[in-house]
C-alpha cells in the first residue's frame, strides 16, 4: 500500500470549512482539533511529514547509524524484522479503515445519500466534470463536496464559486484521502438525505484504490490526454470503481489515442464496468452522465429500505 509511495497514514488532515472558514486539524489518533475562522490562513498548514509504516524516520536512523559491520545474517534480519513490522502496521491502518468506511456507509445508506468517490490521476478534469455538473443540475439536485488536495484550497474554491457547500481536506503528506477524514468533512457539510455527495479524491491512481471510504460508487476518470493503457496499469482502481468517465474527447483530434483499445483494457480488468465519453468542455455526452447520476440517486434511495 503505502510503503510504495512513502505517504503518511495517520492524519495530519486539515478540514476546512469554506463557508465558515473554520479549520478541523485531525491528529494520528483521529482526534479533532477546532479552530475558528481567525485561524484560517490564506495557505493551509504544512504538516511535517508522520511517517506511519515504521519504515521511515526510526529505519533510517537506525540504518545511518553504526550496524555498518554487522553480518549479512544480521542485516537480514533486521529486513526482515522490518517487513513484518511495516506489513502490521499497514494491515491495522486498513482495518481500521474500514470500519470507518462501514459506518460511513451505514450513515449515507440510511439518509438515502448518493456518494462518489471521484478518483483519478492529476489534470484529468475532476474538478471541472464537478463544476458543470453542479452548475447544470443545482436546481434539481442538492450536492455537497468533499475536495481532496496535499495543501491548496483552489479546488474547494472553485467548487464554493458554483453555490454548493463545500469543505476542503488538506491531507499534507497523504497522498490519498481516508475514511476518518470523509467522516470529519460530513460533520462540516451536513449533507441533507437524498443528496448527492461528491468526494473529489487526491489526484493518484494507486492508494485511493485501497482506501474505502463509505461510497456508493467510485468514478474513475480519465483522460484523453493520458496514455489508453492506463487501467491496465493501475488495475486495482479500474477494478474497484463501478465507472469509467473517459473525459476530454472533444481532443481526439489532436492527440494520439486509441478509444477503442483504452475501453477494452478497461474491460480486461474489470469487466462489469459502465463507461462514459464525454467533454466536460464541450459538453457532449453529459447527458449520458446525468442519467446515470438520477439512477444511482434513485437506487441509492432504494436500498434504504431493502
Amino acid at each position: 500500500m503505502c510503503g510504495t509511495c512513502g505517504c503518511s497514514d495517520t492524519g495530519k488532515a486539515t478540514v476546512v470549512d469554506l463557508r465558515t472558514g473554520s479549520h478541523t486539524h485531525i491528529d494520528a489518533d483521529g482526534n479533532a482539533h477546532h479552530h475558528g475562522p481567525a485561524h484560517r490562513h490564506e495557505h493551509p498548514h504544512v504538516h511535517e511529514p508522520i511517517h506511519a509504516h515504521g519504515h521511515a524516520h526510526g529505519e533510517e536512523h537506525h540504518h545511518h547509524h553504526g550496524h555498518a559491520h554487522d553480518s549479512g545474517a544480521r542485516q537480514g534480519g533486521h529486513a526482515d524484522h522490518a517487513r513484518g513490522v511495516t506489513m502490521t502496521l499497514e494491515e491495522a491502518v486498513l482495518q481500521k479503515n474500514d470500519t470507518l468506511a462501514m459506518r460511513n456507509r451505514a450513515w449515507f445508506r440510511g439518509r438515502e445519500i448518493l456518494a462518489l468517490n471521484l478518483v483519478s490521476s492529476p489534470g484529468s478534469g475532476k474538478t471541472a466534470l464537478l463544476e458543470r455538473t453542479i452548475r447544470d443540475r443545482y436546481q434539481t439536485l442538492p450536492f455537497y463536496v468533499i475536495e481532496g488536495d496535499q495543501q491548496t484550497v483552489h479546488d474547494a474554491e472553485r467548487i464554493r464559486a458554483t453555490g454548493a457547500p463545500s469543505v476542503q481536506v488538506n491531507t499534507g503528506t497523504g497522498c490519498h484521502l481516508e475514511a476518518d477524514m470523509v467522516m470529519h468533512g460530513l460533520r462540516a457539510l451536513k449533507p441533507t438525505s437524498r443528496s448527492v455527495v461528491m468526494i473529489e479524491n487526491v489526484g493518484n491512481l494507486v492508494c485511493p484504490a485501497l482506501f474505502d471510504l463509505g461510497e456508493t460508487a467510485k468514478v474513475a476518470i480519465l483522460s484523453v490526454t493520458e496514455g489508453e493503457d492506463k487501467p491496465v496499469k493501475y488495475p486495482h482502481m479500474f477494478r474497484a470503481s463501478r465507472l469509467m468517465i473517459l473525459n476530454k474527447i472533444d481532443l481526439l483530434p489532436y492527440v494520439d489515442f486509441d478509444v477503442d483499445r483504452c475501453l477494452d483494457y478497461a474491460r480486461q480488468v474489470n469487466p462489469d464496468i459502465e463507461i462514459l465519453q464525454m467533454s466536460v468542455r464541450s459538453g457532449d455526452g453529459l447527458e449520458g452522465w446525468y442519467e446515470w447520476l438520477d439512477r444511482e440517486l434513485r437506487s441509492a434511495s432504494d436500498s434504504a429500505f431493502a
